[in-house]
């Protein structure tokens, strides 16, 4: 098996790198100090990653995108990391979900989404229902070509910014094994229909100005030509686009816990106690060698598992290998490197500050760390069992 990137890799790990040293890393500070990126500034984001062919990366060609293979989007993702969320978010990947748009909802959606003319969200969380997905309380009722939507959703990233929202709703009930399960729908939802409400959620300490939003359904009334897929299928839609977001945000603790090291190692280097450089005392330079050998093991497994992705032979137990190994990991490198840097580790002057907070969320969005352990073994036991 070989694990050499191609030329071609190393060409585009280049750029993208380029690209957020010169177009993200520079507002950093101030998103952070605002809490919000502000509109100008995220739309010379927008310009400037689709004028460098970076916008919509995860899209297929069919549909105007650039076509990579899942390895060249993980090693994208890996990189835009290393600078938080709010920022690199408008180099936008709309939700592959939307490639079950159908119909005139192509033309609605799918293509402005890709082209940059229109920015979606994923409305599935609600305060009752968060790991446990399937128990969300949403309804749509239908009523003659429409659905009346009733309810809530809450941690919603970026709803503000989003012109339609990827809603999950209950459509129906059915009994499976004498228990009664909910049957969901995804409807295409515009953020300006009438019936629908959304204002911002508590303020998160991870990725401060990646803002959240809480969504309300008042008797909303959207057509029945909305729904994304079929009625009743909304799981099918959303599975491989879930799984595939999990290899994602193992890309991006990656990158994140690679920029972490990479601060802890000059600082290691350049500050000195006790007469010399505390990189030279073990007590550092062991954590580093552990930093380095971690993040390596993280990056080989989400890249393998990328690959996986890109022959379909990935499974759901490989996609929550990969991002409970790199989210813990990242976890962990953060930790270390702000015990290397001491006092001067949490102080907001340094970028590691935001480092060791924006690396907790990880463990718990896109499936916390307990689910991630549930569906692996779930599909070990499985395999005995069968």
């Amino acid at each position: 098996m070989d694990f050499q990137l191609t030329e071609e890799h190393n060409m585009l790990i280049e750029a993208v790198s380029s690209f957020v040293e010169k177009e993200l890393l520079p507002y950093e500070a101030e998103v952070e100090k605002l809490r919000e990126v502000p509109k100008e500034l995220a739309a010379q984001i927008r310009d400037k990653a689709i004028s460098a062919g970076f916008y919509a990366f995860n899209m297929p060609e069919s549909v105007g995108g650039p076509g990579l293979d899942y390895v060249s989007q993980a090693i994208i993702e890996r990189e835009l990391s290393k600078v938080g969320w709010a920022l690199h978010v408008y180099v936008a990947r709309p939700s592959k979900i939307l490639m079950a748009c159908q119909g005139e909802q192509i033309e609605e959606y799918l293509l402005p989404c890709v082209r940059g003319e229109k920015v979606d969200c994923f409305a599935l969380t609600e305060p009752d229902a968060g790991s446990d997905a399937a128990s969300i309380r949403t309804r749509a009722v239908r009523d003659g070509d429409d659905f009346i939507l009733t309810g809530s959703k809450h941690f919603i990233s970026h709803a503000g910014d989003a012109d339609f929202a990827i809603v999950f709703a209950v459509t129906d009930v059915v009994e499976v094994r004498g228990r009664p399960r909910n049957q969901v729908t995804a409807f295409l939802v515009d953020t300006n229909t009438p019936g629908l409400a959304i204002r911002r959620g508590p303020t998160c300490v991870s990725n401060l100005g990646y803002q959240q939003y809480e969504m309300f359904f008042d008797d909303c009334r959207v057509p029945a030509s909305k729904i994304l897929g079929e009625e009743g299928k909304g799981w099918d839609v959303a599975s491989d686009w879930l799984n595939a977001g999990r290899v994602m945000v193992a890309a991006n603790c990656v990158g994140q816990a690679q920029r972490a090291m990479d601060l802890s190692i000059n600082w290691a280097a350049e500050r000195k106690q006790f007469g010399e450089a505390i990189g030279k005392k073990q007590g550092v330079s062991f954590k580093l060698a552990d930093m380095a050998t971690n993040i390596r093991a993280a990056d080989l497994l989400t890249l393998y598992t990328a690959q996986k992705m890109d022959l379909d032979t990935m499974t759901d137990g490989d996609a929550g290998m990969a991002k409970l190994f790199a989210s813990e990991t990242l976890g962990k490198v953060t930790d270390e490197a702000v015990q290397i840097f001491g006092g001067m580790g949490l102080m907001d002057e340094s970028p590691l500050e935001r480092l060791w907070r924006n690396a907790r969320i990880e463990r718990i969005w896109e499936g916390t760390s307990e689910i991630q352990r549930h569906i692996i073994s779930r599909e070990l036991l499985r395999a005995v069992e069968s």
